[in-house]
């Protein structure tokens, strides 16, 4: 059975390499992915699948032809708050499948922000149209309950992938915090110096070895490498493409201070203390579920002393998840399996 991955995928962002890592985990046996990349090269070395460049119109139609079915394959692509043409490029592909006759699947969608009409409207008709669909949070499953659009609601796949070793992390100092910060508008430059200079002080009084971890290179890195040189102990950069990898670095983290939604997942899912900067509504709703701490990184306080103190408080004393919520988590979160068995069998 052929089926067609959609995704953004090969744009070198970790979360949604992972998502595609856990959906080629999940995947009945039966399968056949050609996944649609803005890097099929990579893409076809890296997971040992086939890929198609997701950009390339006559390929993309010739594979949705010769394919049995399409994925929307994790994650808030039906969203106008990052781009107001993503959405139609996704909506369109999944149009193109439906019209085709494809057993189609928006799984783990995380959906909106919806600001525009138009955009609300195509992601109702997309979705409506799906021969299953899956989501990820409260708000998404409240939406499609609204539209009366029949789902199932579970945690985010990633909480299910399998995590693998990280070349050269227990080499590093123990103990160490991971940090994983991304370029947006309301991170100003006064912000990001506020807590360059909170983490600086956290360092000192923790005597911790901070891990930099950027999750993607075009807008994690250039805030890593301006935070390293100001820490006074022990640090490292750690860009790590295999999305098995990046996880099991939270296996050997005491606390993850996060912007990144998927970061805050695997930190919370390898037993780590989580404390959130909040930049999208999809990890304000993380944190409620979860009990993460946090700011709106609109709301950073002013006061380096402020963070850094907030900070030390929850490594010293702040409580990560327990073992039977994290199982938890996990068992629903393979609930995203089943219903690709039963969409694909």
């Amino acid at each position: 059975m052929r089926v067609v991955l959609c995704g953004y995928y090969g744009k070198g962002n970790g979360g949604d390499e992972a998502l595609l890592a856990t959906l080629l985990q999940m995947l009945p046996k039966h399968v056949t992915p050609i996944v649609l990349s803005g890097n099929p090269a990579q893409t076809q070395e890296r997971y040992q699948v086939e890929a198609c460049d997701r950009m390339a119109v006559s390929p993309v139609w010739k594979t949705l032809q010769q394919s049995d079915a399409f994925i929307w394959g994790g994650g808030s692509i039906m969203q106008d708050s990052t781009s107001a043409i993503s959405p139609f490029y996704y909506g369109g592909l999944m149009t193109m499948a439906q019209k085709l006759g494809l057993k189609t699947m928006a799984w783990a969608q995380g959906i909106g922000p919806l600001k525009s009409p138009l955009t609300r409207w195509l992601t109702k008709q997309t979705f409506a149209g799906c021969t299953g669909v899956s989501v990820r949070d409260r708000g998404s499953a409240s939406l499609l309950t609204d539209w009366q659009i029949p789902h199932l609601q579970a945690p985010d796949p990633v909480w299910a992938l399998e995590a693998g070793n990280t070349p050269g992390l227990w080499d590093l100092p123990a103990p160490r915090v991971a940090v994983t910060l991304r370029s947006h508008p309301q991170l100003t430059p006064n912000r990001l110096a506020n807590l360059t200079r909170a983490l600086v002080d956290f360092q000192r009084a923790t005597d911790t070895c901070i891990l930099l971890v950027p999750f993607q290179l075009s807008q994690d890195l250039a805030i890593a490498q301006a935070i390293q040189p100001q820490l006074p102990g022990a640090n490292q950069i750690l860009y790590l493409e295999d999305p098995k990898s990046l996880k099991g670095v939270f296996r050997g983290v005491e606390m993850a201070i996060g912007m990144r939604f998927h970061s805050l997942i695997m930190a919370a899912a390898e037993g780590c203390r989580c404390f959130a900067i909040s930049y999208d509504p999809k990890v304000d709703r993380l944190m409620a579920e979860l009990s993460i701490p946090g700011w709106d990184v609109a709301h950073i306080p002013d006061d380096p002393n402020t963070i850094s103190q907030t900070w030390i408080e929850h490594y010293a004393n702040g409580d990560p998840l327990s073992p039977d919520q994290i199982q938890s988590l996990v068992d629903r979160a393979y609930m995203h399996r089943e219903l690709l068995r039963e969409v694909l069998q």
